[in-house]
C-alpha cells in the first residue's frame, strides 16, 4: 500500500491519506498510479496468441448497453504499419513491434436492425459518441492488461489526423471510423511517470467548481518544470522560445493550430448525423 500512495502522492502532489477500508490486493492499482507511457522498445515481435488474449481481456470491458461497438484492428502488416507511422510523423512508432487500432463500430447494430427487421430510430450524435466512447474504454482496458504482464503501451491519438487515409488502408467501411492507435511491446527503456494536474482541479463533489483554476494550474507548472521540463518547444517561429516552457504554454501553443478541422467532415463521410 505505502508504494502505490508514493506513487500517487508523487503524481498528484496531494496527500492522499490510505482509506478506512481494507485493500487485500493492491498490486493492481499500484501499478495503474505507477504507469507510464512507453515509446521505446525491444525488437521481438509478440505472438498473435498474446495479441488476441489481450484483446480479449480488452474486449471484456464496459460497453454502453452491451452494444459492444468497438472493434480492434491487429496490423501485422509492415508496410501497413510503415504507412501509418509515415501519416502520423512520430519518430517512435515505427520501432514499436505492434501497432492496434481501436475503432469505433456503429455498422454492427445497423445490420442487426436490418436482419431482424426493425428501423434504427437513433441516428443521431449519439450514434457516434457512443462507439467512440466504447472504443475508448476497450482501449484503456488493453493498456491495463498489456501492463500488467509487463508490456509498454503508448496510445497515438495522431492516427485522427489523417483519418480517411487511415480508414483506406485499413479497408473500414461505413459507419466504422478509426479513434485512437496503440504501439507496444516488451521495453527497453523506463518511461518517465508525468505528474498530473492536482486533485483538486480535476475532481469535484457534489457540483462543479474552477473557482481556483488559475492558481492550480500556475503551481502545477511550476512543480511540473521543476520535475523534468522538454528542451523543444512548439511553433518557436510563430510564438518565440519561452524561458520557462511550462505544461500549459505547451498546450496552449498546441492548439492555437488547427487540428483535424476535417474529422466533422470524415465522420459524416461514414454515414453518421452529427445533430
Amino acid at each position: 500500500m505505502r508504494e502505490l500512495f508514493d506513487a500517487l502522492n508523487f503524481r498528484f502532489a496531494s496527500g492522499l491519506e490510505e482509506p478506512a477500508e481494507t485493500i487485500d490486493q493492491p498490486d493492481a492499482l499500484r501499478a495503474m498510479a505507477q504507469r507510464r507511457s512507453i515509446r521505446r522498445f525491444r525488437a521481438e515481435p509478440l505472438s498473435m496468441e498474446l495479441l488476441q488474449m489481450l484483446s480479449a481481456v480488452a474486449l471484456s470491458s464496459p460497453s454502453k448497453s452491451d452494444l459492444q461497438q468497438r472493434d480492434i484492428v491487429i496490423v501485422r502488416d509492415k508496410a501497413k504499419h510503415q504507412k501509418l507511422a509515415e501519416m502520423v510523423g512520430q519518430e517512435w512508432i515505427p520501432s514499436a513491434p505492434e501497432l492496434l487500432i481501436f475503432c469505433g463500430n456503429n455498422k454492427r447494430q445497423r445490420q442487426i436492425h436490418a436482419w431482424r427487421d426493425k428501423p434504427f430510430e437513433n441516428d443521431h450524435l449519439d450514434a457516434f459518441f457512443n462507439a467512440a466512447v466504447d472504443a475508448g474504454i476497450a482501449m484503456q482496458a488493453f493498456v491495463t492488461a498489456a501492463e500488467s504482464i509487463g508490456l509498454g503501451c503508448c496510445p497515438i491519438s495522431g492516427i485522427r489526423n489523417n483519418c480517411e487515409l487511415v480508414s483506406e488502408l485499413l479497408e473500414l467501411p461505413d459507419h466504422v471510423f478509426p479513434v485512437v492507435g496503440l504501439g507496444l511491446g516488451w521495453p527497453s527503456l523506463d518511461g518517465h511517470m508525468s505528474v498530473r494536474l492536482p486533485l483538486e482541479a480535476t475532481v469535484h463533489v457534489d457540483r462543479f467548481d474552477d473557482t481556483n483554476i488559475a492558481t492550480l494550474i500556475e503551481a502545477y507548472d511550476d512543480r511540473r518544470y521543476a520535475i523534468h521540463h522538454p528542451t523543444a518547444q512548439r511553433q518557436e517561429a510563430r510564438f518565440g522560445r519561452a524561458e520557462k516552457y511550462t505544461w500549459s504554454e505547451d498546450k496552449a501553443r498546441q492548439y492555437a493550430t488547427p487540428e483535424r478541422t476535417d474529422f466533422g467532415a470524415f465522420v459524416k463521410s461514414k454515414g453518421f448525423q452529427l445533430i
